[in-house]
């Protein structure tokens, strides 16, 4: 019944919903809110000890100038690519809406279902993106500017990166079938753990720490992956890199 209600309360604003403006303010407001308080931490980490305590590269320090030029290229992916895309996928696509909210076991199950699918694409991407030397040098080559990572560093990337990891995120939710309510909560959790995983933060409640057996990599993982440049390239879970002799541990 919470289900059900809170997906009443969604289709409330239908009009919001149906707006060729809503997806790329959604993923815009949602990045933003997630990055906030890990960009306060950053400013309060160079004057406070316990809270340098918890980066992963306590000896680095982030810079106005370092957040703005990552601010900036976030901006400007979402209004020069991303709103024009969305804008086409919303007059060609028009959005629908169920009257019935999912059961929270499927809600549960298809959103760790699209995770896992996105971990193995991105991970097939970031691995041939460092294997082949001009897929490296062309595009990904910039989201490795910052060896000592931020929360804004998430969404520093080049057109290419932006758009293709995108698509993944987009099509998964499409290809298994899942719910609108599904796919916001995908949506949402994605940005939380790119967020998260490009933080430089390891605190007691990070969710590779919640997560049992060593399944989920997290920020630290992550974190190595920038400084190392040549291990860790899923961004989630620890099992391709197990598999593929990738996993570096601090």
């Amino acid at each position: 019944m919470a289900l059900q209600s809170f997906w009443d309360f969604i289709r409330a604003h239908d009009a919001y919903l149906r707006s060729p403006f809503f997806p790329v303010l959604f993923s815009l407001t949602v990045y933003l809110g997630f990055c906030l308080p890990f960009v306060a931490l950053d400013l309060l980490s160079s004057k406070v000890a316990l809270l340098r305590g918890y980066r992963i590269q306590p000896r680095s320090q982030v810079s106005w100038s370092m957040m703005w030029c990552c601010l900036a290229q976030s901006l400007y992916n979402h209004v020069v690519y991303i709103f024009p895309l969305t804008v086409l996928h919303w007059y060609w696509r028009p959005v629908s809406y169920p009257v019935q909210a999912p059961g929270l076991f499927q809600l549960v199950w298809d959103t760790v279902a699209c995770l896992l699918l996105f971990d193995f694409q991105y991970f097939i991407w970031h691995l041939l993106h460092h294997k082949v030397p001009w897929l490296y040098k062309t595009f990904h080559k910039v989201h490795h500017k910052y060896t000592s990572t931020f929360a804004l560093t998430a969404e520093y990337s080049g057109a290419w990166e932006t758009l293709s990891l995108g698509f993944f995120a987009a099509v998964n939710p499409l290809l298994l079938g899942c719910h609108p309510m599904t796919e916001l909560l995908f949506f949402v959790l994605n940005i939380w753990l790119s967020v998260e995983d490009h933080s430089g933060y390891d605190f007691p409640w990070s969710t590779h720490r919640l997560v049992p057996f060593g399944l989920y990599g997290g920020a630290p993982h992550h974190d190595m992956h920038h400084l190392k440049f040549k291990s860790n390239y899923a961004p989630y879970f620890t099992h391709w890199d197990r598999l593929f002799g990738t996993l570096h541990s601090n």
